[in-house]
C-alpha cells in the first residue's frame, strides 16, 4: 500500500460515501504506514478515529483488501502523537489518546470545508454590504479581539457564507499559528449529539475550547434545540473569557430568532451585529460584470451584448444566487446550441426564472408608481394626450415595464391604451438615450426601481 495508491483508493470511497462524508471523514484520513497486516492512518482528532472505525471502517478495510489481502485489519493514531503506538480499532478497551489542541483544531476545518471561490477579491462590494465586507476584514486581520462575536445576518443569497469563507481564507493566510475551526451549526449540532452517544463529551469541549477563532455558519439552526444550545452558551462563553474571536451567521438578527434561549440571544448581540442588506441595482450589476469575467475563461469564445446585464440586475433583484445561476445556465447554453448571449436568448432560456422573478411587478403597479412620482392622474398619463407632462412619464412607465416584466411590446402598448407595439418600442428607446445624457431621468429611473423592488 502507497500514498498514491491509498488516493486512488479515496475516490472511489467518494463515490460510495458521497460528498459530504467523504470530505467530513474520509479526506482528512493520512496513510501512515501498513505492518503486520495492520494498516494504520493519521487522524485529527480521537472523535473522528472512532466515527471512522464505527461507521467506515469496514467499507474502508474492503477496499484496501482488494488491493492487498494481506491486510486484516484498521488502526487509527492522532497525527500530533505519531511517536506512540497507536490503537487497533478492535481493541475499545485501549485508553484513548488525547489530540493535541492545536492540530486537532486546525484540521477539524476540513469539516466544513472552505470555497475557493469565496475570498475577500470575488466579494464584490456596494451600499447594501460595505459594512459587512469593512467588519469581516478587520476579523480577518488576525489582530486583537474588538467586537466579539461578530454577528452577520441577512437573507438568503446576499454574500453571509461568501464573507464567512472570505475570513477564514484570510486567516490561514495572515495567521498560519491560529487555531480556527468554521463549521455550520447543523455540524456543532452532529458533534455534540455523536459525542453524547459515544461518550466523548471531553474530547468535544477541548476540541472547541481549545480554537483561536470559533466560526458557526446559519447558527439559527440550533433554535429550539436545548442541549445543543446549552452546550453552544457554554463553549461561547468559555472563548469569550479567553479572549478568542468568535464569528457567526444567520438568516435574521438574533433577537428575531425563534426558539433561541434568551441567554444565548443576549450573547450573540453584545458583539457587532451586522445587517446584510438587499443588492441593489448597481451591487447587482457589479456582481454580474465580475461573474462575466470568471466565465469567459470558460467560454472565451462568448460575448454578453449591450443591455443584457442591466437587463438581469433589473429583473432578478431578491437573490444573488439565483442571478448568478442565471448567468451561469446563460453561458452553458450559448455555449451549446451556438448562439449569442442577446436579449432574446437570455428571455427564452430564463422564461422561468423572469416569470418568478415577475410576480412581484405587474404592469399596473409601475404605471401607479410613475402617476405618483409625477403628480399627474393615472387616467392621463394611459389615455390619449400627447403633452410633454404626460407623455414623458407615460414613456418612462414603458421602459420599465419592458426591464422589470417579461410582457410583450404589443401586451404592453394594450395596457397603456391601446397602443401599437412600436409606439413602445418607441418609448423605450427615448427613455434609455435620455438616461445617458439626463441625469434626472437616471434619477428618477432609480428611484421608481427601488420602490418597485421594495
Amino acid at each position: 500500500m502507497t500514498q498514491e495508491k491509498w488516493g486512488q483508493l479515496r475516490q472511489r470511497l467518494l463515490k460510495t460515501v458521497g460528498q459530504n462524508n467523504y470530505t467530513t471523514w474520509i479526506e482528512p484520513l493520512q496513510f501512515r504506514d501498513l505492518q503486520d497486516g495492520i494498516a494504520t492512518f493519521d487522524v485529527p482528532t480521537n472523535f473522528m478515529g472512532n466515527y471512522v472505525s464505527q461507521n467506515f471502517s469496514d467499507l474502508i478495510l474492503h477496499e484496501l483488501k482488494s488491493e492487498d489481502d494481506s491486510i486484516r485489519r484498521l488502526s487509527f493514531a492522532l497525527a500530533a502523537n505519531s511517536g506512540s503506538r497507536p490503537s487497533a480499532v478492535d481493541a475499545p478497551a485501549a485508553a484513548p489518546v488525547m489530540p493535541h489542541a492545536g492540530k486537532s483544531a486546525r484540521s477539524a476545518l476540513s469539516a466544513a470545508p472552505l470555497d475557493k471561490r469565496f475570498t475577500f477579491d470575488s466579494f464584490v462590494v456596494g451600499k447594501p454590504n460595505e459594512l459587512a465586507h469593512a467588519a469581516a476584514k478587520r476579523v480577518a486581520e488576525g489582530g486583537p479581539v474588538t467586537f466579539n462575536p461578530l454577528f452577520l445576518y441577512g437573507g438568503v443569497g446576499l454574500g453571509k457564507t461568501h464573507l464567512m469563507h472570505a475570513i477564514a481564507w484570510e486567516l490561514q493566510t495572515r495567521r498560519p499559528d491560529l487555531n480556527v475551526l468554521y463549521l455550520s451549526a447543523e455540524q456543532f449540532m452532529y458533534r455534540f449529539v455523536q459525542a453524547l452517544r459515544d461518550r466523548k463529551m471531553m474530547d468535544f469541549k477541548e476540541l472547541f475550547r481549545s480554537v483561536d477563532v470559533l466560526m458557526v455558519d446559519d447558527v439559527q439552526f440550533i433554535a429550539g434545540k436545548d442541549s445543543t444550545q446549552e452546550e453552544f452558551f457554554h463553549t461561547f462563553n468559555a472563548l469569550v473569557d479567553q479572549n478568542k474571536q468568535i464569528i457567526i451567521s444567520a438568516d435574521r438578527a438574533p433577537g428575531e430568532i425563534k426558539d433561541l434561549e434568551d441567554r444565548v440571544k443576549s450573547r450573540l448581540q453584545c458583539g457587532l451585529v451586522v445587517d446584510l442588506h438587499p443588492t441593489d441595482y448597481e451591487l447587482r450589476l457589479g456582481i454580474l460584470q465580475s461573474k462575466v469575467e470568471q466565465q469567459m475563461d470558460t467560454y472565451p469564445d462568448l460575448r454578453v451584448e449591450a443591455g443584457v446585464l442591466e437587463f438581469l440586475a433589473h429583473r432578478i433583484s431578491t437573490n444573488v444566487r439565483v442571478l448568478e445561476g442565471a448567468l451561469t445556465r446563460l453561458f452553458a447554453f450559448a455555449s451549446l446550441v451556438g448562439r449569442k448571449i442577446d436579449m432574446d436568448l437570455t428571455q427564452d432560456c430564463l422564461a422561468d426564472v423572469l416569470r418568478a422573478s415577475e410576480r412581484k411587478i405587474t404592469v399596473e403597479e409601475i404605471q401607479r408608481k410613475v402617476s405618483e412620482h409625477y403628480n399627474i392622474r393615472l387616467s392621463d398619463m394611459i389615455g390619449p394626450k400627447r403633452l410633454r407632462a404626460y407623455a414623458r412619464p407615460r414613456q418612462v412607465a414603458m421602459y420599465l415595464a419592458k426591464h422589470m416584466t417579461s410582457r410583450s411590446l404589443p401586451e404592453i402598448g394594450r395596457r397603456f391604451g391601446g397602443r401599437d407595439h412600436t409606439t413602445v418600442m418607441h418609448g423605450v428607446k427615448r427613455i434609455e438615450e435620455l438616461k445617458q445624457s439626463d441625469g434626472q431621468i437616471a434619477e428618477d429611473l432609480e428611484l421608481l426601481r427601488r420602490s418597485l423592488e421594495a
